[in-house]
C-alpha cells in the first residue's frame, strides 16, 4: 500500500551508464558525465531529445575545482535548453540523485529524467583530503585539528569495541569486496587480498589502515528514470522504484552512539515503509551498502536492518554476505573494490542494483533469484542517509 499520497505515477529506472573508475583520468568532468549519460540512453534506447528534466549529482565544487558545479556540468550531463537540478549531500548524493529524479517523474512534472553523478576528485591538492579542511565547527572541533580518516577510526574503534569485532573479522569486508570487483570491467581497485595483506599496509590512523579504505577515484554514473507509461513501452524489464528515504541527523557527532548508524535506520524506515517492506532482512534479496571504509559496510547493513545490531560481522565471517549466500552484499565490489568518486559511488551502486534486478550484470550476477534490492549512501559527518528500494 502506498502511503506517499502525493504520487501520481510508478517510476522504473529503464536504462544504466557507468565510466571508468580511475585516478587521474584524462577527460574533464563534463566528458565524464557525458560518456556515462550516453550509455544509459543507449541501455533505454531513447536519445537526448527525449529528455524532459535532468538531475545532476556532485559532491563539493572543490573536486572538480569549479564554482557553481552543477551549472558547469549542465551540457555534459545533458541539460542543455532543459530544466535541471543538482543536488548535493556529500558522500549521500549519489542515492540522493536517483531519489530526485524519482520524485520529478513521480508528480508528473517530467516523463524522462536523465540522472547524472560525477566526481573527478584527482585535481585536489596536496590531497582530496584537503577539502574537508573547513567543514568543522571552528569552536568544537577545529582546535582539535581532526580529519575524516581521524573521525572515522574514533567511529570504526568504538564499533569494534561495542560489537566485539576484531581487525580481522573486520578486514574480510575489504577482501570480499576487491575480490568481487575482480569480475568488474570499470574497477579501479580490484585485488585477490588476504585478511594479512590488510593487517601489514600501512596505518593511516588507527585502527584504520590503507586496504580499510577505499581509493581517491574519478567516474561518472548515469540513469534514465521514466514515469511507467514511457517505461513499459521503452521497455519489457522496467525496474521500479518502490521506496525512497533520506535522513539529516545533527552535526554534533560526538554526542551519539558511534557504534550504530542511527541516521540510517531512520531513512531505512522511510524507504522501506513506503515500499511496503516489513522484514528487510528476509525480503531484501541484494544490497549496496555503502563501504568508503570496510567496516562501514558492517555498520551500514545493520542501518539497514539487514541483520541485527553487532551480528553483521559474525554473518560475513560465515559466508552470509558473499555474492553466493544467503543476502548478497557489494556483489559489484563496491567502493573497496570498484573506487569511490563520491557523488559517482552512489548511482553506480543504484546502477548495479538495476543490472542485478534485470540479470544484467554478467559475472557479478548473484547466483541466487532476486526480485528486491536496496542500495544506500552516507555522507558529512556520520549524519546523511539516502535509501533507495527497486523491484522487478
Amino acid at each position: 500500500m502506498r502511503t506517499n499520497v502525493f504520487v501520481k505515477d510508478r517510476v522504473a529506472i529503464v536504462g544504466a551508464g557507468l565510466t571508468l573508475f580511475r585516478r587521474r583520468m584524462l577527460e574533464t568532468p563534463r566528458e565524464l558525465a557525458w560518456e556515462a549519460a550516453r550509455m544509459a540512453l543507449e541501455q533505454a534506447g531513447i536519445e537526448l531529445k527525449d529528455v524532459d528534466c535532468v538531475v545532476i549529482g556532485t559532491a563539493p565544487d572543490a573536486f572538480d575545482g569549479v564554482h557553481l558545479n552543477g551549472e558547469y556540468l549542465a551540457d555534459g550531463a545533458g541539460a542543455a535548453g532543459r530544466p535541471h537540478v543538482r543536488v548535493y549531500v556529500g558522500g549521500a548524493t549519489g542515492v540522493m540523485v536517483p531519489i530526485a529524479a524519482w520524485w520529478h517523474a513521480a508528480s508528473g512534472l517530467c516523463d524522462v529524467v536523465l540522472a547524472v553523478a560525477e566526481e573527478k576528485m584527482s585535481p585536489a591538492h596536496p590531497h582530496p583530503q584537503g577539502v574537508f579542511a573547513y567543514i568543522w565547527d571552528p569552536v568544537l572541533e577545529r582546535p582539535l585539528g581532526p580529519n575524516l580518516l581521524w573521525i572515522f577510526a574514533l567511529e570504526m574503534r568504538r564499533y569494534m569495541h561495542v560489537c566485539g569485532a576484531s581487525k580481522e573479522d573486520i578486514a574480510l569486508v575489504a577482501v570480499k569486496n576487491k575480490r568481487n570487483a575482480l569480475d568488474h570491467p570499470a574497477a579501479q581497485a580490484a585485488a585477490n587480498i588476504t585478511v594479512e595483506d590488510v593487517l601489514r599496509s600501512e596505518v593511516l590512523v588507527w585502527p584504520v589502515q590503507r586496504l580499510d579504505v577505499s581509493p581517491v577515484t574519478d567516474g561518472a554514473a548515469a540513469l534514465v528514470i521514466a514515469r511507467e507509461k514511457v517505461a513499459r513501452r521503452l521497455t519489457d524489464t522496467p525496474v521500479w522504484i518502490e521506496g525512497v528515504g533520506w535522513t539529516l541527523d545533527n552535526t554534533h557527532w560526538y554526542n551519539r552512539e558511534l557504534a550504530y548508524p542511527r541516521y540510517l535506520e531512520y531513512a531505512a524506515r522511510m524507504a522501506y515503509r513506503m515500499a511496503g517492506i516489513e522484514r528487510p532482512w528476509r525480503e531484501i534479496d541484494v544490497a549496496e551498502p555503502y563501504d568508503p571504509f570496510d567496516y562501514k559496510e558492517l555498520h551500514h547493513i545493520e542501518g539497514l536492518m539487514l541483520a541485527r545490531r553487532c551480528e553483521a560481522w559474525r554473518l560475513l565471517k560465515e559466508g552470509y554476505f558473499d555474492r553466493d549466500g544467503e543476502l548478497p552484499t557489494s556483489p559489484s565490489g563496491g567502493l573497496l573494490g570498484v573506487g569511490n568518486p563520491i557523488a559517482a559511488a552512489g548511482l553506480m551502486k543504484v546502477a548495479e542494483i538495476f543490472w542485478q534486478l534485470r540479470y544484467e550484470a554478467g559475472r557479478r550476477q548473484v547466483k541466487k533469484p532476486v526480485h528486491k534490492g536496496v542500495a544506500q549512501a552516507w555522507g558529512d559527518l556520520m549524519q546523511a542517509a539516502t535509501v533507495i528500494v527497486l523491484s522487478n
